[in-house]
């Protein structure tokens, strides 16, 4: 058969929505080794030529820790009304790294693999995946560290009825950071204003968050308001206090006071004790809805994309 009697056939994607989604997960299905060689590339890439590596993932986190720790801790007095302090600012930091790292590098993802962008197909969704890849690991490290300081310097959390809210909060928050990564990625190809504005936006959120004061602070001021609801509409708020609730026990076993205390009042509690945070309660129903958001995110994210990475090697 001559070639002119072939039928052509189109290399492009299905336009159409859910043709689309199919193609792009089988896309990236197939791809999934290069998907873990890209993780692996961009954890080696982050620390080449480092002579300490992987610690650098901690000494960041930690570094804003005693700043934190002493400067609104000790200096402004937080810890007089948050108990066990550190550990409490260290859970909310955790978090926090997860998220802004997968923003911020999910952003750029795109930018930054402009080489192979330009040279070879691949479904280009594999560098934001590859950005929240990377991400994970340096949140894992951290997070073994706070483990092991919650366990060094308070009872193990896990027997607590709660203890699903830390992978309820972890997939929520792995789905969000997808979801604005991937949508960032392909706008900022466009507009690389875009990646300036992430760092403004990260700025609002962290201070939007319960990570230096707790969330007890903000019930007492606005005691419910619409104000307050408007407060928890922050997704990463509500992360944020689910894995305060598992993790940071001093705020949630009634009362804390200063160990070896002599002094109790008429119930039994000592004079000096902090009364145990307010949480807001539906905890685990705020974070399914956050999930089922950041699900629907994640597809209206791929499908914004898919329409506009046809032209990133030309932008590049």
């Amino acid at each position: 058969m001559a070639i002119s009697d072939e039928v052509l056939a189109s290399a492009a994607p299905p336009r159409t929505l859910w043709a689309g989604t199919i193609y792009s997960i089988r896309a990236i299905f197939g791809h999934r080794e290069l998907l873990g060689l890209l993780v692996r590339r961009e954890l080696k890439a982050r620390y080449k030529d480092s002579s300490l590596g992987f610690l650098w993932t901690l000494i960041r986190p930690v570094t804003q820790l005693l700043i934190y720790y002493v400067a609104v801790g000790k200096f402004l007095g937080a810890e007089r009304s948050i108990p066990e302090f550190a550990i409490y600012i260290f859970t909310g930091l955790t978090v926090w790294a997860l998220f802004s790292e997968a923003i911020s590098t999910g952003t750029s993802s795109i930018v930054s693999n402009a080489g192979l962008v330009k040279k070879v197909y691949v479904p280009r969704e594999l560098f934001p995946l590859a950005a929240m890849g990377s991400s994970i690991v340096n949140f894992a490290i951290q997070f073994g560290i706070l483990l092991a300081a919650i366990l060094i310097t308070q009872p193990p959390p896990f027997i607590t009825s709660d203890v699903w809210l830390v992978p309820m909060g972890f997939v929520a928050l792995v789905l969000l950071g997808f979801a604005l990564g991937l949508f960032l990625s392909a706008a900022n190809v466009y507009l690389r204003d875009i990646k300036y504005l992430i760092d403004v936006g990260l700025l609002v959120f962290f201070w939007a968050s319960p990570i230096v004061y707790s969330f007890d602070m903000v019930h007492r001021v606005l005691n419910g308001n619409w104000i307050e609801q408007l407060y928890l509409l922050n997704p990463v708020t509500i992360v944020m206090l689910a894995f305060q609730k598992v993790l940071w026990q001093s705020g949630t076993t009634g009362f804390a006071g200063t160990p070896g205390s002599p002094d109790l009042n008429a119930d039994g509690i000592p004079d000096d004790a902090v009364p145990a945070v307010y949480f807001p309660p539906d905890l685990e129903l705020r974070l399914l809805i956050i999930i089922g958001i950041s699900l629907v995110l994640v597809w209206v994210a791929q499908r914004f994309f898919a329409r506009l990475e046809g032209n990133f090697a030309q932008e590049l």
